[in-house]
């Protein structure tokens, strides 16, 4: 089978990228199943029932989140409703939503978790390299096909992460950089993986704003707006293909779209 995964969706340009290049994209890569992390889908921070909305009927199959996940207080909506969009797995129990879940498609099952790391990440949360074991181990009841979206910043603790997965689930790739990595590999025991997937929306930015008012932010520490920018639309993320049996990747390839 074959799967998209889209990095972190920002704003208004971002979900334009994805309602327009994606069905193409389905086509032309035959895609099986296709994911995204939509955590900045509104208004460049946070998600509501509404963008999410867009996002699903673009034909995207789930959405993923991360830090971001509470800049907008319509996500508790999503969280009690949508069985599609998921939160990371390491808040504690009682807080609404998933941290993964089990989708059908084409008779076949696809398992979907999301973890948020915790090196220079706000806020703390509990130990994903724990927590995401014992999950793993759940989801193997159901199926062999697993993908993991890591939101973290260290890319030492993506790499370890994944690692330690390395043979229990298809592929993890990290988000919330924003910064398309090159080091797509297939680790030995056939897990797929990319630091990072990038980010969907406009690139002549500073990762997805406005480039003055950042740039005078660092030169005069003041608070400035920072509004999503609007030129160079792109849509970033990575296709691995899975052997449906094993669950194993077969390959990974970056995806860059101009819009």
């Amino acid at each position: 089978m074959k799967l998209l995964f889209i990095g972190d969706i920002v704003g208004e340009p971002g979900r334009r990228a994805v309602k327009t290049l994606l069905p193409k994209l389905r086509e032309q890569l035959a895609l099986d199943f296709v994911i995204a992390n939509g955590e900045n889908s509104a208004g460049g921070s946070g998600i509501t029932p509404k963008t999410a909305g867009e996002i699903f009927s673009a034909g995207v199959d789930v959405i993923t989140s991360g830090d971001h996940l509470w800049d907008q207080k319509e996500v508790l909506e999503l969280l009690a409703n949508e069985k599609r969009f998921l939160r990371p797995l390491n808040y504690p129990a009682d807080v609404p939503g998933h941290g993964s879940g089990v989708f059908e498609i084409k008779k076949l099952k696809v398992a979907v978790l999301n973890a948020q790391g915790r090196t220079f990440m706000q806020p703390p949360l509990e130990n994903p390299f724990l927590l995401a074991a014992d999950e793993v181990k759940k989801l193997h009841e159901q199926t062999k096909i697993i993908f993991v979206d890591f939101h973290a910043e260290a890319t030492s603790e993506k790499i370890a992460f994944a690692r330690i997965l390395d043979g229990q689930v298809s592929a993890v790739v990290g988000t919330h950089t924003h910064v398309q990595t090159a080091d797509e590999q297939i680790f030995p025991g056939g897990t797929a993986y990319l630091t990072d997937a990038g980010f969907t929306g406009p690139h002549e930015s500073v990762l997805g704003r406005e480039i003055e008012p950042i740039i005078k932010r660092f030169l005069t520490g003041m608070p400035q707006r920072f509004e999503v920018a609007k030129n160079n639309v792109q849509l970033h993320g990575a296709v691995i293909e899975i052997d449906a049996a094993s669950g194993k990747a077969i390959k990974i390839q970056r995806v860059s779209e101009n819009l």
